[in-house]
């Protein structure tokens, strides 16, 4: 696997999600959970993709329940807490391990041996910036908010 686009998902909804569909597009990518004391950040990635979406800007989150089983909920229940919470409209997917034996492939690419930025996901909320080539081009820490001036700069170095 060399990009972004050579994997395929699925959704929040159970749908197939072919991320060829973000070529083109910058993406955040971030692991996210219901029930973490960066919860919050939920608000500051909608307002994040609210700002930057007609510029190209995909934010996608990926809920996993590896850190403390933060976030236990049925796809259904991750989908109302986020859009009744937060009034998330970003693409969400189903849950995925982002860790360990059982590491999904994307989140291999993203940080297992081999990758631009390499390292266990250390915990909810950690964030990977893929251009619009669909090739990794940063990685912030979960406490990093999604509007910090390091995140804002790198996404604005990406858009056309």
């Amino acid at each position: 696997m060399t990009s972004l686009y050579d994997f395929s998902l699925t959704d929040i909804d159970g749908e197939a999600l072919d991320l060829s569909k973000y070529r083109g597009h910058p993406v955040l990518l971030v692991n996210v959970a219901s029930k973490c004391g960066l919860t919050p950040q939920y608000e500051a990635l909608q307002a994040l993709y609210k700002e930057y979406a007609d510029e190209g800007l995909v934010v996608l989150g990926v809920p996993c329940n590896q850190f403390a089983g933060q976030e236990p909920g049925t796809p259904a229940e991750i989908k109302d807490f986020c859009v009744n919470n937060f009034q998330v409209t970003f693409p969400l997917t189903e849950k995925l391990e982002v860790n360990g034996d059982g590491r999904h492939p994307l989140y291999q690419w993203l940080a297992g041996e081999g990758a631009a930025f390499p390292g266990d996901i250390t915990w909810n909320f950690e964030k990977f910036l893929i251009n619009s080539k669909g090739v990794v081009v940063a990685r912030f820490e979960p406490k990093t908010a999604p509007g910090d001036s390091l995140i804002t700069s790198a996404i604005d170095t990406e858009l056309p």
